[in-house]
């Protein structure tokens, strides 16, 4: 069966096998393939036509938002996801309500959480409060590695800027008893989001948005897993991290 949102895309705005082709460097017969027979590109390919065609990439290939079983490869992997957008905020927050020693969040920016779900803030300053230890790290803005991870993204000095809007959302939290904000300036290979022996790992690939890049979640199965793993890499990353001070 032809994909027929395709079809009528490429028609309108012009587009040819070839034109399209050469626009996200594939052969025309797999772009042809993608319109007659309903193939489905490569998740990178497929991300780079939606953006020449203006449209959605789930709405031009629905396969691409499934995600993934994986307690098969490992006893540790509970799900794997295909991108971040996949999944609702709220698997975020329920996974850090549920928490009751340690919430660990490290990332450059991360707004899309503070955006979605106003009592962030307040949500973990509650798991503080009930005893939780509660470290969050956040991207130096005026670091270098910040920067060149704005020009890998396209985002320019956007990324700059969101790491900035990341640390004014966290600042009421400054002070609070059990909870500290650290920045830090490394390379963030991976954004990590742990609640207990429960952790959200968003991967990072080069020249593609967080939001765009897999995520795989992760459940604490034995010493020495895959959970520690990136558990020991967050503890190095905030070894390196400068405490954020109270204004004034």
């Amino acid at each position: 069966m032809p994909n027929e949102r395709l079809r009528a895309l490429m028609a309108a705005g012009g587009w040819t096998y070839t034109a399209l082709a050469q626009e996200v460097e594939v052969d025309p017969k797999s772009v042809e393939r993608w319109v007659n027979l309903s193939r489905t590109p490569r998740r990178a390919t497929a991300l780079q036509a939606a953006k020449a065609l203006g449209e959605d990439v789930h709405a031009l290939w629905p396969a691409l938002r499934q995600a993934r079983p994986a307690r098969a490869v490992s006893p540790e992997l509970v799900a794997l996801y295909e991108q971040r957008a996949d999944i609702p905020v709220s698997a975020f927050t329920d996974l850090m309500a549920q928490a009751r020693e340690r919430i660990d969040i490290l990332v450059y920016a991360a707004v899309f959480l503070h955006e979605a779900y106003p009592r962030l803030n307040e949500l973990l300053a509650e798991r503080a409060a009930e005893g939780c230890a509660v470290r969050v790290a956040i991207g130096d803005a005026d670091s270098d590695n910040v920067q060149a991870r704005g020009q890998e993204e396209r985002f320019g000095h956007g990324i700059e800027s969101r790491c900035r809007l990341a640390l004014m959302h966290c600042r009421p939290l400054i002070g609070t008893a059990g909870l500290e904000v650290r920045t830090h300036g490394t390379t963030l290979y991976n954004s990590l989001y742990r609640a207990d022996d429960q952790q959200l790992v968003n991967a990072h690939v080069w020249g593609v948005n967080a939001y765009a890049a897999l995520v795989w979640h992760l459940r604490r199965h034995e010493a020495g897993g895959m959970f520690d793993t990136y558990a020991e890499s967050f503890d190095a990353v905030w070894a390196t991290a400068t405490p954020v001070r109270e204004e004034g």
